[in-house]
C-alpha cells in the first residue's frame, strides 16, 4: 500500500481462474528501491526550491510566486510517482513510510523494519541533496540555512490537516483498488493544499529537512524544523485514524 505499488509488493489474493496464471514480478532489490527513494525526494525538493528561487527572481508577487511553486510541485510530482513508482512505490516521504510500516504491522500490506530503516535515511538524505542541487543551480551558497520562521501554531495546524489529507488518500486508493489514479491524484491534492493550507502544505518530514538548507522563499528555518515534523507526524496519525473509519470493511447482512 503506497502512493504507487512497487513491484513485488503483497498481491491482492483473487479467486483462481487460470492453472497458468503468470506469476508475480519480482520485487526490486532494496539497493535499487533506496536509490529510487533518494533520487525521488532530491529532485522533489530540487523542484520545490529551485522553482521557489525562479519565482523570487522573476517576480515579486507573493502571489505569483506561490502559484509558479505550486504549479511545478504538482508537474513534478506527478512526473517522479509515474516513473519511480513500480520501483519503491515512490513514498519521497517518511510519513508514508512510517505509515505503511504500522499498516504492515496489523497484517496489510506495507514496508518491514528492515526496509523502514533503508527508505526513511534515504528520502531524507535525498532531500538535502536536492536542496543542495538547487542552491548549486542558481548560484547560492551551497549550504544557507533558512530564516524563513514558520512556528506560528495555525501553521502546525496547517501541517496538520495536510498531511492527514495526504495519508487519507493514499491509503484510501489503496483500500478502494485505485491507486493506478495516485500520480494524477496526489498531485493534484499537494498542489491544492499548498493554497488551502496555512503552512502552503509541506506534509513531509523529508521536505521540511531538506527545505532548511536553502534561505529562499520555500525556505523553513532549522528551529521550526522540530515542530512542523510533530505536527506531519500528528497528521500522519489522524490520517490512518480516518482511512479505518471512511475505509472499514463492510459487513454482510447476516454479520448485521
Amino acid at each position: 500500500m503506497s502512493v504507487t505499488e512497487p513491484v513485488g509488493a503483497a498481491p491482492t489474493v483473487h479467486p483462481v481462474i487460470a492453472v497458468d496464471a503468470p506469476p508475480s514480478p519480482a520485487p526490486s532489490p532494496l539497493v535499487a528501491r533506496a536509490a529510487a527513494e533518494l533520487v525521488g525526494t532530491a529532485a522533489l525538493v530540487a523542484v520545490v526550491v529551485g522553482s521557489g528561487i525562479q519565482a523570487t527572481e522573476l517576480t515579486a508577487d507573493v502571489g505569483l510566486r506561490l502559484l509558479a511553486n505550486s504549479l511545478a510541485t504538482v508537474f513534478g510530482l506527478g512526473v517522479l510517482i509515474t516513473l519511480l513508482g513500480p520501483v519503491s512505490g515512490a513514498h519521497f516521504n517518511p510519513a508514508v513510510t512510517l505509515a505503511e510500516w504500522w499498516t504492515a504491522r496489523r497484517g496489510g500490506a506495507g514496508v518491514s523494519a528492515r526496509e523502514l530503516a533503508v527508505y526513511v535515511p534515504s528520502q531524507i538524505g535525498g532531500a538535502i541533496a536536492g536542496a543542495v542541487l538547487a542552491d548549486a543551480m542558481f548560484g547560492r551558497p551551497l549550504v544557507e540555512w533558512s530564516t524563513h520562521d514558520r512556528s506560528a501554531g495555525n501553521l502546525l495546524l496547517g501541517e496538520v490537516v495536510a498531511t492527514a489529507g495526504l495519508i487519507l488518500l493514499i491509503f484510501g486508493l489503496a483500500r478502494t483498488d485505485r491507486l493506478r489514479f495516485a500520480p494524477v491524484a496526489v498531485a493534484s491534492y499537494i498542489g491544492a493544499a499548498y493554497w488551502f493550507t496555512s503552512s502552503t502544505s509541506f506534509a513531509n518530514p523529508a521536505v521540511t529537512i531538506g527545505r532548511a538548507f536553502s534561505d529562499t522563499f520555500a525556505g523553513i528555518a532549522p528551529a521550526s524544523v522540530p515542530a512542523f515534523v510533530g505536527a506531519q507526524l500528528a497528521g500522519a496519525v489522524v490520517g490512518l485514524a480516518l482511512v479505518a473509519v471512511v475505509f472499514m470493511k463492510r459487513t454482510t447482512s447476516t454479520d448485521q
